[in-house]
């Protein structure tokens, strides 16, 4: 444990609340190890039990972990500080933070004219229009579309779908290496994560089997572009995951769906084969802006339910201001003319990058979407080694749990032009690595 920090308490919320104000200061470091229950007993004059009954609400809520007579330490994403990624460093290409290219965002025009209204908007939450694209979106791809409802983003929809499904304690499964805001947000709610492992086609079926089996109550997953390897579902792999879930009907099912396009192709997902419990989750930030913290979601009757309920009794509705403005894009032909045109300079960017590494016999997880997953032995060593030749990837830390070593590389705004000075850059690294830890 940290010498500079003291926890203090008499009760156990107060331990409890010292410890997470350690924590949320930077006092106490993730893997910091806290005292023994009877030690921090003796030394606050309060009972083992008071002890106990903190480190037990502290682990609920995510922000430490218990390693048998390793102890308990700070979690490595405590939930009371996000995953985020350090700071760009002046100078450096930014290839770390699995943003668009600002080149194919449109310009937002929210509406002109905003009347005021008398009351609220709780009994009509959703507009006509918006709901009507919604519907046909999801429509498209052959997910069920007759229950669909609005949120503040996909992380907003997740947390609210799986706060008002799961109680503390609860399992959810998510995918390894996965979306890292989303492994912050699932100990945050006092849920435990179940790992499954995530190959070319998505989640695999063997790991699944284990999650469902070891009584997970819900599965968040992404059918096409995950973050950060870039899968997508085959129709063999969905058809696969799908016979596993019939036999765990009970189980919440919610895809992240978050680069599907309103005219884009069509994809295998899960959302589409009947579930009895299930949800799907479309955004619009990554094509048509950051700010547009709007999400539509389409599940079955029970999972939309709850998830209204829950949202009339907190922010009640999603802007009207906000569903006018991406109606107004959505329905947008010239929006979608440049949104066709970015997933097309993505795709050519990303295969740049991955042909330039493959002729160096570097191979990055195959995929689409805006990333790039290769595995490394020492991502510290990489990152660092990149890093002094003007690059700025991510480390694989913050997207894995029980994943092997890796570096992730958002290829959004990397001109084809500039891979194959990445990729020998990356091979040099490499071969530095090599060198100095023994082949």
């Amino acid at each position: 444990m940290a010498t500079q920090y003291s926890i203090s308490g008499t009760t156990a919320k107060g331990i409890a609340a010292s410890v997470e104000r350690g924590v949320s200061e930077g006092e106490l470091a993730p893997g910091d190890a806290l005292p023994p229950v009877r030690r921090l007993a003796d030394e606050l004059g309060v009972s083992p039990g008071t002890v106990a009954t903190a480190y037990k609400e502290l682990r609920r809520r995510g922000l430490v972990v218990t390693r048998g007579r390793g102890g308990t330490v700070v979690a490595e994403a405590p939930s009371v500080a996000s995953r985020r990624p350090p700071r760009v460093p002046e100078g450096l290409v930014d290839l770390a933070g699995g943003h668009p290219d600002p080149a194919f965002l449109p310009v937002l025009h929210p509406p002109a004219e905003v009347r005021p209204v008398f009351g609220s908007h709780r009994a009509a939450p959703r507009l006509a229009r918006l709901e009507e694209l919604t519907r046909a979106w999801y429509a498209r791809d052959g997910v069920p579309a007759e229950r669909v409802s609005f949120a503040h983003g996909a992380l907003d929809c997740i947390a609210r779908l799986l706060s008002v499904e799961l109680r503390p304690g609860d399992a959810v499964a998510v995918e390894d290496p996965g979306f890292h805001h989303l492994l912050d947000l699932v100990p945050a709610l006092g849920l435990r994560m179940v790992p499954v492992a995530v190959d070319r086609e998505g989640i695999t079926p063997e790991a699944l089997r284990t999650a469902l089996k070891a009584g997970v109550r819900a599965l968040v997953c992404t059918p096409r572009a995950q973050n950060p390897t870039g899968a997508s579902f085959s129709p063999a792999r969905r058809d696969a995951l799908v016979a596993l879930l019939r036999e765990f009907p009970e189980v919440l099912v919610v895809e992240d769906d978050y680069t599907a396009e309103p005219a884009g192709p069509v994809a295998p997902t899960l959302a589409a084969a009947g579930l009895d419990r299930w949800a799907q989750v479309r955004t619009v930030s990554k094509r048509l802006g950051v700010d547009l913290r709007w999400a539509g979601v389409a599940g079955d009757p029970v999972t939309i339910a709850r998830h209204d309920g829950r949202m009339l009794m907190t922010s009640g509705w999603v802007s009207h201001v906000l569903q006018e403005t991406v109606a107004d894009l959505l329905a947008d032909p010239a929006t979608a003319r440049l949104v066709s045109a970015g997933e097309a300079a993505y795709a050519e960017r990303r295969a740049a990058l991955a042909g330039a590494l493959g002729s160096y016999g570097i191979r990055g997880a195959e995929g689409t979407g805006m990333n790039l997953w290769v595995p490394v032995r020492d991502e510290s060593a990489v990152v660092n080694g990149l890093r002094t030749q003007g690059w700025w990837v991510a480390a694989g830390a913050r997207f894995r749990i029980a994943a092997p070593t890796g570096v992730r590389i958002t290829t959004a705004v990397l001109a084809p032009a500039d891979a194959e000075r990445l990729a020998a850059d990356f091979a040099s690294v490499l071969g530095d690595a090599q060198a100095t830890y023994g082949g």
